[in-house]
């Protein structure tokens, strides 16, 4: 029962991500890197700090559970928080070129597979004694390779998609298919990285932190460095492209900041309810190592319910369709393979 809730946890969480790009459609007058930058305060600084308050026991302080961390780890923990920035940029351009449906599930499909595995064979190689490599079972690898197959399939049914029709012309208005997807198998390696940064921060809590919450600093960490790639991006592209006038714009600040903010709440949802779910998985340790790859394999799911809402696979064949609907089979069943195995 335990895992069932688990598993519902980190779906809510998933449906939450996979709706985060919709309130973004509502954002008027801005330009991509400025409503990208101000999202990324909410999402990546303010509700990840909220969020790692709530691991802070009566009488606790944040900075001084991070002063007294293995600076190795923290600073791992941060750097690659860095390099996830890369893929969370890339990750929205290959929205702006693939749309949601298609951009999220290639990017989120190999984010899932490389973040699950990354983590243990790094620390494998920097701490050889704690035999993270154990934590690969067979069983985890076979999830990893049926995600990577449910990609594959997803990738096939956008490329037709792009062949037979323009309507996606209508829904993005950027559409590029080969651009797009080399931005998007990017944005999913580089998004990788987010995991291996929980990997490396898994033991920066306090003792008597809930296990609930044990991992909520450590997001705070990987997102803090990954704000850091984006805003250092942004900011250049709003010099630029003289964009630096979208900010001074008060007629549209009240909206566009709401949209924003609750962009950047639905987007922190997914690893607030990662670190709730796996609070449940204890039992099943292939599922705890697999959690990671399941929110990304539901992330995929969702965000197609919304490509389907939004219209941007309108006017490709039935045979297309049913392409797609065989991948995102194949990635639910992915989801709960360890559990089967």
């Amino acid at each position: 029962m335990k895992i069932l809730i688990g598993l519902l946890i980190i779906a809510i969480g998933a449906f939450c991500q996979s709706s985060s790009y919709v309130p973004i459609n509502r954002i008027k007058s801005w330009s991509w890197e400025s409503y990208w930058l101000v999202q990324g305060i909410f999402a990546w600084l303010l509700f990840p700090l909220l969020g790692a308050l709530l691991a802070v026991p009566q009488g606790g302080s944040l900075f001084a559970l991070f002063a007294s961390a293995d600076s190795f780890h923290l600073w791992m923990t941060v750097l690659f928080g860095v390099l996830w920035g890369v893929g969370g940029l890339t990750f929205g351009l290959s929205m702006r070129y693939l749309g949601v449906a298609l951009g999220q599930s290639i990017s989120l499909g190999t984010c899932a597979a490389l973040g699950t595995v990354l983590g243990p064979m790094l620390l494998q190689i920097f701490f050889p004694e704690m035999n993270a490599i154990a934590s690969l079972t067979a069983s985890v690898l076979w999830g990893v390779g049926i995600t990577l197959l449910g990609i594959t399939v997803i990738g096939i049914a956008g490329g037709r998609k792009s062949r037979e029709t323009k309507a996606q012309q209508s829904a993005v208005t950027e559409f590029n298919f080969p651009k797009g997807i080399l931005i998007a198998l990017l944005a999913g390696c580089m998004s990788g990285c987010f995991n291996v940064g929980l990997t490396f921060g898994q033991d920066i809590h306090f003792s008597q932190t809930s296990p609930l919450f044990e991992s909520l600093p450590a997001t705070f960490l990987v997102t803090l460095g990954g704000f850091i790639t984006n805003a250092v991006y942004c900011l250049c592209q709003n010099y630029m492209n003289h964009s630096f006038c979208d900010y001074g714009k008060k007629e549209v600040w009240g909206n566009n900041l709401l949209f924003c903010c609750l962009a950047g709440l639905l987007w922190y949802s997914q690893f607030f309810g990662l670190s709730l779910g796996k609070g449940f998985l204890a039992e099943s340790p292939a599922l705890l190592t697999f959690s990671f790859c399941i929110l990304m394999a539901l992330n995929v799911t969702f965000s197609n319910v919304w490509g389907i809402i939004l219209r941007e696979w309108k006017g490709a064949s039935r045979t297309t369709i049913a392409i797609l609907l065989i991948g995102l089979t194949i990635l639910i069943i992915s989801s709960f393979l360890p559990q089967l195995l």
